[in-house]
Formats: structure tokens, sequence, C-alpha cells
């Protein structure tokens, strides 16, 4: 490789290369033996990886977003009746039990492949509950006004006036974990106008493929809009979410999934000059106070660990003066709850909180349903107390941390420095104390009972496309919970009633 308009065609071992201007990473031996001439290499600034996009990889990426910015263009001449008939076609092939039961079966297959695997499979399942969600989703956006188009302000001037318009933004792009039901939560997106290209977990790609080909394709040739609108990388490879979110020409990119990845997918999107909606580390937190009721603080517990998920309650902070009464509704909950669910439960314990929990607690053993199979470990273990945030990935064995606290003062400095500053629930009696918790900690939601609500579809009536915590700073000028009509930008329009108009 020579001259600055060169092409990069072969890696050796050792090879420097600088990023960031003040460091130089060494090309490994591996990484040099993959490299082949029309590979691209991405080097991430703020992570130190060198990533290496394969060049059929990095084609099918460019490929989709070339179609999906070809459709959105097609698409802003088409009415808001062919969007809803979109979610309505599509809607109807999910509800559909012959169509659903062709994607059963491809469900099947990828839960078996995770199983395999030794992977999670308590979001990979499509059952019926799913499918529910899904449709109801796809109801929701049926039903919703379309926001195209329509003018939000208007600021009047002598002889003139502004008016700000909804626009849609262009091509977004998702990277998801393997859920089925992002393919049904994010065409959201096509409500405002916009297109997306999605890459799906691995763990999830027939199940994909089988909802692309049998529901949502046909959806989107029926209600006369291109196909481009919504496209799947069937890809298994990594590689090819890093390459899409390289993309520059991307309006946003949204990632989620484990803490690294969506880091590190995070960090690739940036760099590119796109902008992000990240979420990557969940668990919720319950604080109570001094007068804290009993029952609402047991039944805030239990209602917070019926599944695992990023909002499912991960850390419990009690004031060591009230422990003698709200541990064991603690401990009640997650017994409760653990029956449900078929298994026990699991507890972390702070260092130096040992002593608000039942000795015996440290003693027993338990069964402990993980994505491997069934472990027997101990029921109750120590934790370093500067490890509050971990979140606990389960199955059907609930898992939470618990801390003494001194009071909400510091379970607030705990939330606010240990907490991936995700969701905060204050179990109090005291209005003011509720005032002072939504001003001092960091959270984009907060609350005084369960942690589950925190949803999109639940809670705003509108399916989520993803979810941000407060990691990387609070959100500008919108709230945590991301929404296909929420992806606009502003268009400014002036309208003249006088031709003199002058400065």
């Amino acid at each position: 490789m020579s001259g600055k308009e060169a092409q990069l065609t072969k890696l050796e071992a050792g090879m420097a290369i600088l990023v960031g201007g003040d460091r130089v990473l060494r090309v490994s031996a591996e990484l040099a033996q993959k490299f082949q001439p029309g590979d691209r290499l991405i080097v991430v600034r703020k992570t130190g990886d060198i990533l290496h996009i394969p060049q059929a990889v990095h084609e099918m990426a460019t490929e989709a977003v070339d179609r999906a910015l070809e459709a959105f263009e097609v698409q802003q001449s088409a009415s808001d009746d062919q969007f809803t008939r979109f979610y309505t076609g599509f809607a109807d092939r999910l509800a559909d039990d012959d169509i659903w039961a062709k994607v059963g079966r491809a469900n099947e297959a990828d839960v078996a492949r995770a199983r395999e695997k030794g992977r999670s499979t308590t979001r990979l399942a499509a059952d019926e509950k799913m499918r529910k969600n899904m449709i109801a989703g796809l109801h929701q956006w049926r039903d919703l006004p379309s926001r195209r188009d329509k003018v939000i302000n208007t600021i009047e001037h002598e002889g003139w006036v502004v008016d700000e318009v909804v626009s849609p933004c262009g091509v977004v792009a998702f990277v998801f974990e393997g859920r089925p039901n992002v393919l049904a939560d994010a065409t959201g997106v096509l409500r405002s106008g916009n297109t997306a290209v999605f890459r799906i977990g691995s763990d999830a790609l027939g199940t994909a493929q089988a909802i692309m080909e049998h529901a949502l394709s046909p959806a989107l040739a029926d209600a006369g809009l291109p196909a481009g609108a919504v496209m799947l990388l069937e890809s298994v490879e990594h590689a090819a979410g890093w390459a899409l979110f390289a993309d520059p020409r991307l309006a946003l990119a949204v990632a989620r999934g484990s803490g690294r990845a969506v880091e590190l997918l995070g960090s690739i999107a940036r760099e590119a000059g796109n902008a992000v909606s990240l979420h990557g580390t969940g668990g919720a937190w319950i604080i109570a106070d001094e007068t804290a009721d009993p029952a609402k603080f047991e039944l805030a517990v239990y209602n917070s660990c019926d599944r695992k998920v990023c909002n499912t309650v991960n850390t419990i902070c009690i004031p060591r003066s009230r422990a003698d009464n709200l541990v064991p509704r603690m401990l009640e909950a997650l017994k409760r709850r653990g029956e449900v669910l078929g298994y026990g439960y699991r507890l972390h314990v702070a260092e130096g909180s040992e002593d608000i929990i039942p000795t015996e607690l440290f003693t027993m053993e338990t069964d402990v349903y993980r994505a491997s199979g069934i472990q027997r470990e101990m029921l109750a273990t120590s934790l370093p107390a500067d490890r509050l945030g971990r979140e606990w990935e389960w199955e059907q064995t609930p898992e939470v941390t618990a801390a003494a606290i001194a009071d909400l003062d510091e379970g607030i400095r705990l939330f606010n420095s240990q907490s991936p500053l995700l969701v905060a629930s204050l179990i109090s009696e005291r209005p003011e104390a509720h005032e002072h918790f939504l001003r001092a900690v960091n959270a984009p939601f907060i609350g005084n009972g369960i942690t589950r609500w925190v949803d999109g579809q639940y809670a705003l009536e509108r399916p989520e496309l993803g979810l941000s915590n407060w990691q990387n700073g609070r959100l500008l000028a919108r709230g945590g919970i991301l929404t296909g009509d929420g992806v606009f930008t502003i268009k400014l329009r002036v309208r003249q009633t006088d031709a003199d108009v002058r400065r």
C-alpha cells in the first residue's frame, strides 16, 4: 500500500495501525491471515478494537442501505392509508394460524439450536403471548394518527409566518439480540415515513426470515409500499452489524443486547457520524426508606421479578433501621416468585450487609435454572460492595442483589454511582421523599412501585424500538423510550403573505 489514495489489499502480523492520534494497535496473526483484498477494517477509537469486515458482508450491508434509501424516496409520496393497510395486513398474517405455524416451525428450530449451545431462550421463544403482543403492537401503529407532514407550531411575523413541520428522518438501522418480536415493534418507524434495516441475533435469524417471508414482505407489497422499506440482513456474522452501523448514510442506529456488544456498536455508529439509541446494560433498583410500607414493598419486589428483562428488579436497598421487617418481606416475595416460576431464588448480598440477612441462607443450597441447565448453588453469597450494578441474567430463578443503607440519600448515591442509570423505584410514605428522589436520582425512569412498567407498549401504548439508559449521559430532547413515531425531524417552512418582505 503506497500513496494516500492506495487501497488496503494485505495485512501483515504486527502491522501498526494508528488510532485516536496517540495510540498504536498491532494487527494479530489471525486477522492478517483472514484479511483478503476487498475486505474492510474498522478501527474503533473508543474501544481499541480492530474489526474485520469481509467484502461480501460489507456489500450486503451497503446494498441494504441503498435499497432502504431508494424506498425512503419512493414512499414520500405514499398515503397515510397505505401505511395503515401495511400494519393491518402484517397483523392479519400473524393472526393467521397457517402462517403462524410456519413461523413457529422456524422458531422451534432456532430454539433447539440455541439450547444446544447453552444459550438463553427466554426471549427467543415465539409463544402465543409474543404473538398476541406483536399483533396488538401492529394494531396500535395502525390506529395511531400519522404525524407525517403535520404542522406542530407556527410563528407569526408581519407579512410572513414560519411553520414547524414534522418530517421523516430516513433509514433507521437496528441491531437486536435474539427477540423475534422486534420485527413487528420496529416497523413503527414506517408510520413516520422512515425505512428500516435489521440485523437480528443469529439465534433468531430463522424466525425473522420466516416472519419476513410469510407476513411482513407480503404486507408491504399488498399496501403498495416498496420492498426496500424493511430490509433484513440475512447473516449470522457480527460483522454485518458492524458494517451496517458504519454506514454514514443512516438517520439513526438503534442497538439492543449485551453491554459490551452495544458499547462497540454505539462507538462504530458515533465514529461514522450517526445518531444512536443504545441500551446494553439493564437492571432496575428498588430503594426503600425508613417509612416504607412493608406490604407495598413486598408487592413491588414480587411484581418486579416475574421474568428476566432489562426492567426486572436487580438491586434492592433496605434501610438498616427497617431490616427486621423489610428483609423478611423481600425474601417472601422472592420465594413466592421462585415457586411460581418453578425454582427457588438466588441472593447476592453486598459485603458489609450480611448481618441483615438470616445467617442460615449463606449455608443453604438451591437449584438454579441456568441457560446451560440446572445447577446446584448456594442460596446466598457475598458480593463486593462496589459491584451493586452487576446485572444478573437468569432464566427461571429470580436473582437479585441486596444491600443495607443508612438512609435514602445513601441509596440515591449508590444508584447514581453504581447502577446502569436506567430504572429507580422508591418505596416511601413521605411525599417529600418522592420529590427529593425525582430531583436527585440520575435515571430516565422513576417510580414508586414495580419496575416492570418501563416498556413502550405497556406504558405509552406504543411498541418500543428500544430503551436508553443514561450511562452515556442524559438524552437530548427526548425520553428514554424510543418509539416509531419518535423518529422524526423538523422542517421549517416559510409562507409569505407580503411579497415585499425584506431584512
